[in-house]
């Protein structure tokens, strides 16, 4: 039997609603357009229209949203059949304007993704799966789902699975939590071989200003391959033993939503389909390699409107790099 190289995504599929009037706050805008998203919805899209083996486990409402965020994924080539249709709350919406610098206003709508029970979960093809991506903005939030999720991710992490986190910190979702947050992620990252995080997330989780000092922070507890995304300057990867500098392309950016997303996606795709995803991610020169990809699929990204919508194929992001001359697999 051949190596599996498919990845499980866990965590919330939402409804975004973005207000198509540019440049407004959300107590004006009147008009809004709905795409699917969430944060591990979104990479299981980067991976699956990159032409990798992905699958969403996560729950949404037996609702006509649910249904969308399904025929989205779907359409995407994504596994949708770890996606469990919760017939007593409805699918969680997010709604979105957009500043002229593509940066974001959110408010959400907690719904069915909150409510995903271990029993939800089918055991054979979680067990499969060689890859397990733990990412979400919602997951943490509240017991017991948060229980759950660090749960799981422990258990697959003694079952020798290779563990992607993704913290996804939004500040309207903790403010007063902070602290709280903080913890509940440092314990996660004791799970983590990689994790991906912002320049703003690595300073409020290290206690740290600078890239430099919040790496050497983390990597006293954290053992995994940190990869710090800085927008159009780049991304920072570390481990115990080196540390680099990779940078990334400028593009006019119109939505800056599920580039992150995109990252963590075209990382995973590569990791899936090489060869041991732990020794890929200790070889610098690979991990190099990897990254000037995934930040090339994270551009691309920005340049559309939407998260699953604008995730890239593999020949636009090859010619993106090919127009940038850009390292590419």
């Amino acid at each position: 039997m051949g190596v599996d190289r498919s990845v499980i995504c866990i965590g919330e599929g939402l409804i975004d609603f973005y207000c198509t009037e540019p440049d407004i706050h959300l107590t004006e805008g009147r008009k809004f357009e709905k795409q699917a998203g969430g944060a591990p919805a979104n990479v299981c899209a980067a991976i699956a229209k990159l032409g990798g083996r992905a699958s969403f486990c996560g729950k949404a409402g037996n609702d006509p949203f649910g249904q969308f965020l399904k025929k989205t994924l779907d359409d995407a080539g994504a596994d949708t059949s770890m996606l469990v249709f919760d017939p007593d709350h409805k699918t969680t919406l997010a709604f979105v304007s957009l500043q002229k610098n593509g940066e974001r206003d959110f408010l959400f709508n907690r719904g069915a993704d909150g409510f995903l029970t271990e029993r939800d979960i089918n055991e054979e093809k979680w067990n499969q799966a060689s890859i397990h991506h733990f990412g979400s903005a919602t997951a943490l939030l509240e017991e017991p789902l948060r229980s759950m999720y660090l749960d799981l991710m422990g258990k697959a992490k003694g079952g020798g699975k290779f563990i992607s986190f993704d913290p996804n910190y939004r500040q309207d979702l903790w403010k007063g939590r902070e602290t709280l947050f903080i913890n509940l992620v440092q314990e996660a990252l004791k799970h983590a071989d990689f994790i991906k995080m912002s320049g703003e997330e690595l300073a409020l989780i290290s206690g740290e200003e600078s890239i430099q000092a919040g790496l050497d922070a983390l990597h006293k507890s954290c053992s995994g391959l940190i990869a710090v995304t800085l927008g159009s300057a780049g991304t920072v990867v570390s481990n115990r033993k080196e540390r680099a500098a990779v940078s990334s392309i400028k593009v006019k950016s119109v939505d800056s939503t599920g580039a992150g997303d995109a990252f963590v996606g075209a990382f995973l795709y590569q990791l899936a389909h090489g060869g041991n995803p732990r020794e890929a991610a200790s070889d610098m020169a690979a991990v190099k390699r990897m990254t000037a990809f995934s930040n090339l699929a994270g551009a691309a990204v920005c340049t559309k409107i939407g998260a699953i919508a604008a995730m890239p194929s593999i020949e636009t992001v090859r010619k993106l790099g090919f127009v940038n001359h850009a390292a590419l697999i």
